[in-house]
């Protein structure tokens, strides 16, 4: 009878503690109150699902992207302050639904802004390191999402599935995301990224895929705050005009602006100043285009050899789609403002374990979270999900540490330089064998 009543005890002071607030050391409940209030939906009355536990639960779908929302919420150890503690799917809904858009967007934008300016990264000519790009989301195949989100399509038919067009700023050394904008699929890339020129950090360099050529979104990337530079591969057929040779591989050059593109960009003026590098690598020339005209400051050959460091972004994207989301590409949710909500939480959910990377990375010395593995990294934080709700409160701060210890043993071997995948057309699978004898032969 003893053991039965201290097992009972035990089972009450731990169901006391099953609040989202053991995931502190995680998102700080300040920023998540911070974000709430920038979107408007900061609630005062105490509500039995708190919208903190709500945020939780949906960072909880990319975690566990293999369970049902009820599951997610008993694995997130998700429990009313009440005789009922369990939650219902359709409790669930209707919290996601009050909760909105907006608020998981603004979360996500404040830890964001926050991890970038709380952590020191490698630098460039003491530029930090970022990069542009865009992805593309698939979703449910509803009439809805079809007018909202509109589909790929060509002269012979619609793809089948809605896509939402994305474009994302990484700083490259850690992968993390510092924004983020999307749309429907047939919104510009270049429109989508003007939207990212406000929160480009100061002393920043990001670097550009080719698509992005524009003077007017590039000048105003420039002017937006202080060196705030770009970096472009430049194109074959590029005009411009020399002001400048520092040597037959480098040259300050004047790129002159259209009249529709100063029509668009009202601050876009007539001539744009930038420096044009030429470099030839194993026998093939690259030239890049940069607002970086300072030749003591940025060596023209450094410049680049930096531009390969673009991939990184493209291995974030891999990231999120094959590792958090487990290659299913499509997301869960069916209706538009549902899906946006879904899509912030995946960014949000994907620069947490990033930050638990960055944080790990320091413990080693000299060694950049990217060089982390992503997939053993993102299980270890899962797992510490799962374990969390049966320690107190006191010990959270130590299970924290022992996980950033833990994930510091993931570092990848270091990778190969000269690793070459050159692209070619794969022959499409027949359905029948092939007939390797003519008809004399088989009499």
């Amino acid at each position: 009878m003893r053991f039965e009543n201290e097992l009972a005890v035990a089972f009450n002071s731990c169901g006391s503690f099953h609040t989202f607030e053991k995931y502190a050391e995680l998102l700080s409940p300040q920023l998540i109150q911070q974000g709430f209030e920038q979107a408007g939906v900061a609630t005062i009355r105490k509500r039995r699902l708190p919208l903190e536990t709500v945020l939780w639960s949906i960072i909880g779908m990319s975690l566990y992207r293999q369970k049902s929302v009820w599951d997610i919420a008993t694995q997130m150890d998700i429990m009313l302050p009440d005789k009922k503690p369990l939650v219902a799917p359709s409790a669930l809904v209707q919290a996601r639904q009050r909760l909105g858009e907006d608020a998981v967007r603004e979360v996500f934008r404040v830890m964001a802004k926050h991890s970038y300016e709380s952590n020191q990264f490698e630098t460039w000519a003491g530029l930090n390191l970022l990069a542009v790009d865009g992805v593309v989301w698939r979703t449910a195949d509803t009439q809805e999402n079809h007018e909202v989100f509109e589909t790929q399509s060509n002269q012979h038919r619609e793809n089948t599935y809605p896509q939402i067009r994305m474009v994302c700023h990484m700083e490259i050394t850690s992968h993390q995301l510092i924004n983020s904008a999307f749309s429907g699929y047939r919104t510009n890339e270049m429109k989508l990224a003007e939207e990212l020129v406000s929160t480009t950090p100061n002393n920043s360099l990001t670097l550009f895929d080719k698509g992005y050529y524009s003077l007017g979104l590039l000048n105003r990337w420039h002017q937006a705050g202080e060196q705030r530079h770009w970096m472009i591969p430049a194109k074959k057929d590029l005009q411009y005009e020399v002001l400048r040779s520092f040597s037959k591989q480098d040259q300050h050059i004047r790129l002159t602006s259209t009249p529709q593109a100063r029509k668009k960009f009202t601050d876009l003026p007539e001539y744009v100043e930038a420096r044009l590098v030429t470099k030839t690598i194993k026998g093939k020339t690259y030239r890049m285009l940069s607002s970086m005209v300072d030749p003591m400051r940025f060596p023209g050959d450094e410049m680049v050899e930096l531009y390969r460091y673009r991939w990184e972004i493209e291995l974030g994207y891999r990231e999120m789609k094959q590792s958090l989301l487990n290659s299913e590409y499509t997301l869960r949710s069916k209706r538009p403002d549902m899906i946006r909500q879904e899509l912030w939480g995946v960014l949000l959910c994907y620069n947490l374990i990033r930050q638990g990377m960055t944080a790990a990375a320091g413990k080693l010395g000299g060694v950049l979270p990217n060089q982390l593995s992503f997939t053993s990294c993102s299980m270890a934080i899962t797992h510490f999900f799962v374990t969390v709700s049966l320690s107190s409160p006191g010990n959270i701060p130590k299970a924290y540490n022992a996980l950033l210890t833990k994930m510091s043993f993931f570092l990848l071997p270091e990778r190969r330089e000269d690793r070459s995948y050159p692209r070619w057309v794969k022959p499409k699978p027949k359905k029948y064998p092939t007939k390797k004898k003519n008809a004399s032969q088989l009499n």
